[in-house]
């Protein structure tokens, strides 16, 4: 029974761990860029009581074993990166990829970072920014009269100003893949570090080389699935009470073993 309460406690674990998960994809539903995750059971080591094929006497042989499972754990939690819908915003600093790909954003350390999350602002200095004040890569300033600013799919920008009406030509956003995105770090604030499983980042020019578009007075939203959430909570929940409904049977078995070895 001891063995019983062991093992039905990793399950109690997992779960939890699932119930986790879940929650933090429903909390996000409104993030922009936001990819779901979602956890992956493993089984643990098996006890091996009889190997199959095993001499079961002189001439016969055991057709199947006798391995008792120890329980299960979560071996990875691994982000579904499907494309958001795209919401339009009107703000011309707002920016979607379509596609593969994410922006590069110079964090405060020095250190770069990647964000499906487009919406931009400037700061004091005319740059691009994240909502955080982080500035977006390459460089980009806007003149402080411009008119009107357009960013193409391909991440031209230009603007117009006073002095004249043809568009001026100032910059151009550059996005960045990996072999391997599902190796991607999230660290909070819609920002992502390489690994070595996602390998270093490989940068282009949006629409080159397998790399996304770039749409303007847009957002993507999260891809997190409400309605499938709430199933995989609901069954996750069913999990963790058949587990506790067993944990609660096998120590009530222990109960009465002891009574049975009190009374002698």
């Amino acid at each position: 029974m001891l063995a019983a309460l062991e093992t039905i406690s990793t399950g109690l674990d997992a779960v939890q761990t699932q119930m986790d998960s879940i929650a933090n994809n429903i909390s996000n539903v409104n993030t922009f860029g936001y990819k779901q995750s979602l956890p992956v059971f493993e089984s643990l080591l098996y006890q091996n009581q009889v190997q199959p094929g095993a001499a079961s006497s002189g001439n016969t042989l055991y057709p199947s074993g006798l391995d008792i499972g120890t329980g299960v754990k979560i071996a990875a939690e691994i982000p579904v990166l499907t494309q958001g819908n795209p919401t339009q915003t009107g703000n011309p600093l707002d920016l979607a990829i379509q596609g593969a790909g994410y922006f590069q954003v110079l964090q405060p350390d020095g250190q770069i970072a990647y964000t499906r999350d487009g919406a931009f602002q400037l700061n004091q200095n005319g740059q691009l920014v994240t909502a955080d004040g982080f500035q977006v890569l390459p460089n980009i300033t806007v003149p402080a009269n411009q008119t009107g600013i357009t960013i193409g799919t391909d991440g031209t920008i230009s603007v117009t100003t006073p002095a004249s009406n043809n568009a001026v030509v100032i910059g151009q956003i550059q996005l960045a893949n990996f072999v391997n995105p599902q190796g991607l770090q999230p660290v909070g604030q819609n920002l992502y570090l390489p690994t070595t499983s996602s390998g270093p980042a490989i940068t282009g020019t949006p629409q080159t080389n397998g790399l996304g578009s770039v749409n303007q007075d847009a957002l993507e939203d999260s891809n997190t699935d409400v309605v499938s959430s709430m199933v995989d909570l609901i069954s996750a929940e069913r999990a963790y009470q058949l587990g506790t409904d067993v944990a609660q049977a096998a120590g009530t078995d222990l109960g009465f073993l002891a009574q049975m070895a009190t009374n002698g």
